[in-house]
């Protein structure tokens, strides 16, 4: 029993291995054969189909082979053969009777070979052909007569050759196709009824060509059309309408063309729409109503135009919009307030690199699933103090590279899942309007990611310094409040001129009392005279005066008295000192307000006079130094531990520098001694091998 039954598997086993041992046994060299038929050959060594084929062989791939020519036998004795492909193989001539020796292929492929023209009905003994690729070659033109009889075609693949130019009637008889390339040709005109018996057609793909223009009427019978690629073309217009009939296209690209309008209504009728493409083209502007119905949408591009502003109906039949990539338009400059008001779905929306100077504080109210929005590179100058108030769930914003000098201390105090902020590359002015951003920065460190980078840019003593160090009491003089102000007349000898006095009061424990007062007995300028008087012990006093035999303005004196040995100079400064200095400064005209502090609530203003000096609560001065007119101050930050920290490294620098040189002079030294001792070594050698 147990032998009988050893006897029967050893048989069946022997059965089943049959046709894979007779397939191996008579595979031509240079192929590869598996036993259900299928048979690839790739070598320069084959020159033609190989004679010796397993019988039952469905599929024969010839790659990257030396056979250029199908003669008259290349396929006989192949009957039970349905697909056959030669490419990479410099195929350039095919025998006008090459495929009567198989009738029955139902797959040809001849891609990227040097095929510059085909014989006239060399594929009608092909009933059954269901795809036909001639994609890659060199082809000029396709004669109808060469797509004759084959009635059951279903795909046609004719891209990457040199075709200019089509007959109306090519693809008459091709009713059952469902996939056309003709992507990548020379084609710069399409006759209007080219397509029209393409009934059952499903993608077109027309891309990279040189087509200047669409016929009106030209895709009318492509009602089962899903997919129709435009895109790399030399398109100027569109006829109205043209697109209408395609109730069933999914994908339609027409990106990189040279669009500059489009007509009303354009994509109207095409409910099913999921890609549409129009960036990389030259559009002046968008008609009021331009997009139908497209619920299935998610994802829009349109980028690369010249725009400057678009309807604010735009995406509103979008309603299924994830993804929104509107930037890189360099003229876009205003966008309406209700654009984005119908897309309750999106996720990500980039405005990135356009031209964007203002927005409006309802612009992003109804986007209430946003995650990431991207701002950067524009010349947006500030923010509404609400924009991203609605905006709960936004993770990401990127705002560098603006021209931004300041943002309300508390525009992100609603998101918060932010997780990632981004503020570098602007012009942060870091006067009293930017303590409220800086310390939300302060408080919100990892989410700012590029705080090393979010420097002051103004003014001048501040530069280089990082938003998120600037500290509260820096900002303590932002407080102050006018206390007096008022005129009074005094005599000339010879002509009538005002006194004028201004008196500010500046809240700090630190500096009591700052009195500036100005006195003139010209109409222009004759005097002006600040005083300081503290009961600080560490400023005891300052008077600076101005007195002038000029109309317009002679000189300037300042000193500075003190009855404390630790008080500093404060910094001294001509009339052409600069207006940014840190203390004391002759500052602009006198209709312009101080820059670099806050006005006072209440000031009753003097008649105009030509200097201002400006008192600010700073760090300490280490010293200044005069060179032509101009006053440099250098200071110190006041942070004790700070210094200490950099005076500390500066010293470690220093101390590892001078390690190192001696390092490389002890180094040198031994190198030297090594080379001494070794050139007596063979001295003595040499000297050994003479005697």
């Amino acid at each position: 029993m147990d032998s009988h039954l050893s006897g029967t598997f050893w048989m069946k086993l022997f059965l089943l291995t049959l046709p894979h041992l007779t397939c191996t046994m008579i595979c031509p060299s240079s192929c590869m054969c598996n036993f259900q038929g299928a048979v690839m050959c790739v070598g320069s060594s084959i020159t033609d189909i190989p004679k010796q084929m397993p019988v039952h062989t469905y599929l024969l791939q010839l790659n990257d082979t030396n056979m250029n020519v199908i003669n008259e036998h290349s396929l006989a004795n192949l009957d039970l053969m349905l697909r056959f492909s030669l490419t990479y193989s410099r195929l350039h001539t095919i025998h006008p009777q090459a495929f009567h020796a198989a009738p029955q292929l139902k797959s040809v492929k001849l891609s990227f070979n040097d095929l510059s023209s085909l014989p006239a009905r060399v594929f009608s003994p092909l009933t059954s052909l269901e795809q036909l690729y001639l994609d890659g070659n060199q082809l000029e033109t396709i004669a109808p007569e060469m797509l004759e009889g084959l009635d059951g075609l279903l795909v046609l693949d004719l891209n990457r050759n040199k075709i200019a130019s089509l007959a109306s009637d090519v693809f008459n008889g091709l009713t059952k196709l469902t996939f056309l390339n003709l992507g990548r040709n020379s084609i710069k005109e399409l006759p209007p009824t080219i397509f029209h018996s393409l009934t059952n057609l499903q993608q077109l793909l027309l891309y990279n060509n040189e087509l200047e223009k669409l016929e009106a009427g030209i895709f009318d019978e492509l009602a089962n059309l899903e997919e129709l690629k435009i895109h790399h073309n030399q398109v100027a217009s569109l006829p109205p309408e043209v697109f209408w009939s395609l109730g069933n296209l999914k994908t339609l690209t027409l990106s990189s063309n040279r669009l500059q309008g489009v007509p009303e209504k354009s994509f109207y009728n095409m409910p099913k729409l999921i890609q549409l493409t129009l960036y990389n083209n030259p559009l002046l502007s968008l008609p009021d109503e331009l997009m139908g119905y497209m619920p299935y949408m998610t994802g829009f591009y349109l980028y690369g135009t010249t725009l400057t502003t678009v309807p604010g109906n735009l995406f509103a039949n979008m309603s299924g919009l994830l993804n929104l990539n509107f930037h890189f338009n360099e003229k876009l400059r205003e966008l309406p307030s209700n654009l984005f008001c119908c897309l309750p779905n999106l996720q990500k929306l980039s405005l990135k690199f356009n031209d964007l100077q203002h927005l409006h504080p309802d612009l992003f109210s109804r986007l209430t699933t946003l995650v990431m929005l991207h701002l950067n590179d524009n010349k947006l100058q500030s923010l509404p103090e609400n924009i991203f108030q609605d905006l709960v769930g936004l993770s990401v914003i990127d705002l560098k590279n603006n021209h931004l000098k300041s943002l309300p201390g508390d525009i992100f105090s609603l998101n918060t899942g932010l997780r990632r902020l981004t503020l570098s590359g602007n012009q942060w002015d870091c006067t009293c309007s930017i303590r409220g951003i800086a310390r939300w920065i302060r408080l919100n460190e990892g989410v700012v990611l590029d705080k090393e980078y979010v420097m002051c840019h103004s003014p001048m003593y501040q530069l280089l310094r990082t938003l998120g160090s600037l500290r509260v009491e820096e900002f303590n003089f932002c407080d102050g409040t006018t206390v007096a102000s008022y005129f009074t007349t005094q005599k000339h000898p010879t002509e009538p001129s005002p006194t004028v006095t201004e008196a500010f009061v500046i809240n700090d424990p630190h500096l009591k009392s700052h009195t500036i007062s100005h006195n003139s007995n010209d109409p222009h300028l004759k005097s002006h005279t600040i005083s300081h008087n503290s009961n600080d012990p560490h400023l005891k006093s300052h008077t600076i005066s101005h007195n002038s035999n000029d109309p317009h303005l002679k000189s300037h004196t300042i000193s500075h008295n003190s009855n404390d040995p630790t008080s500093h100079s404060s910094g001294i400064c001509n009339e052409k000192a600069s207006p940014s200095l840190r203390t004391l400064s002759s500052a602009l005209p006198t209709d312009e307000l101080l820059s670099t502090t806050e006005t006072p609530p209440t000031l009753y203003r003097s008649p105009p006079f030509y200097d201002k000096l400006v008192v600010e609560q700073g760090p300490e001065f280490v010293h200044h130094n005069r060179h032509r007119g101009w006053v440099y101050v250098w200071t110190l930050p006041s942070d004790a531990a700070y210094a200490g920290f950099l005076m500390f490294f500066h010293i470690l620098l220093v101390a590892i520098g001078v390690f190192l040189i001696l390092a490389a002079m002890y180094g040198m030294y031994r190198l030297n001694k090594a080379m001494v001792e070794m050139e007596a070594e063979c001295a003595a050698t040499l000297k050994g091998d003479e005697t």
